[in-house]
């Protein structure tokens, strides 16, 4: 899959943070001792000269550069990590996604896949007019991921056939758009017998609400009017029977019948009856 070029830099910060302190830590003794003890266990001449100016701390002052770089990334990854959470939890409804810049809305959109336990990806391919935005990976399976933060324009088919080309191109498990504006009945259509997942504002509401932490900033309260009818039935939403997760009201495109499906789709289809938490 093509990507963008990263540094080393670029993609030790994309690491989780412990991983960046370890890989310094790690770094640094492979540079201070491990190449004197590499080259001193070695019998030749020029071996035993490199070992020897080693041991005497020629290498300490890179040994303490690499480190300093991968605990620098590592405060880099920290505090992204910190911002995602902090704009996650900052929704409160529709009106919070619609002022959010479209990185943004990416970076939230990321983050609440993050917190249901996917390894996320922000590929940084996609910018402000589509393309691979995210790639999920959980449990083996690999789903790519576009972002339309548009609000007045659904998204027609055309988008939803290139994306699903890019899965088959790809060899990617499933595909997941999320779009504010909705999606055309066509999109819809195309989309209901294959591994695409539609989810427009009233589900994404849903989804944030579901992973928001309890007593989190700003996290959205159902009672309150201008939300969106999605944030109540997220609230009292029943755990997916076969994985656990939270699930998400939705609807049949057929018959307009809504059910309880699992918040994890594709990775996991479970579904409920809306009729059994009567």
């Amino acid at each position: 899959m093509t990507r963008r070029r990263q540094s080393g830099l670029d993609s030790v910060a994309a690491l989780p943070w412990p991983v960046g302190i370890v890989l310094g830590v790690v770094g640094f003794v492979a540079i201070r001792y491990g190449i004197g003890w590499f080259f001193g266990a070695s019998d030749g001449r020029i071996g035993q000269e490199i070992a020897d100016q080693a041991s005497g701390g020629m290498l300490a002052p890179l040994a303490w550069l690499v480190m300093g770089l991968c605990w620098f990334a590592a405060l880099v990854s920290y505090l992204r990590g910190r911002a995602r959470r902090k704009l996650l939890d900052a929704q409160t409804g529709l009106e919070s996604f619609n002022r959010a810049h479209w990185r943004e809305f990416e970076l939230l959109v990321g983050e609440a896949f993050r917190r249901q336990g996917y390894a996320v990806e922000e590929t940084g391919q996609g910018g402000a007019d589509g393309g691979i935005d995210l790639i999920l990976r959980k449990g083996g399976r690999t789903t790519l991921v576009q972002v339309k933060r548009w609000r007045r324009v659904q998204v027609d088919v055309r988008v939803v056939r290139e994306m699903y080309g890019l899965m088959v191109h790809h060899r990617a498990d499933a595909v997941c758009i999320a779009a504010l504006g909705g999606f055309t009945r066509a999109a819809e259509r195309f989309a209901s017998d294959k591994p695409i997942e539609l989810i427009d504002a009233p589900a994404l509401l849903a989804l944030v609400s579901s992973v928001q932490q309890d007593g989190g900033i700003g996290s959205i309260e159902p009672s309150q009017p201008d939300r969106s009818e999605a944030a109540p039935a997220a609230r009292a939403a029943p755990a997916c029977p076969h994985c656990r997760a939270t699930m998400i009201l939705r609807h049949n495109k057929s018959t307009g019948e809504a059910f309880w499906g699992c918040s994890a789709y594709p990775a996991c289809r479970g579904t409920r009856a809306t009729s059994a938490l009567d």
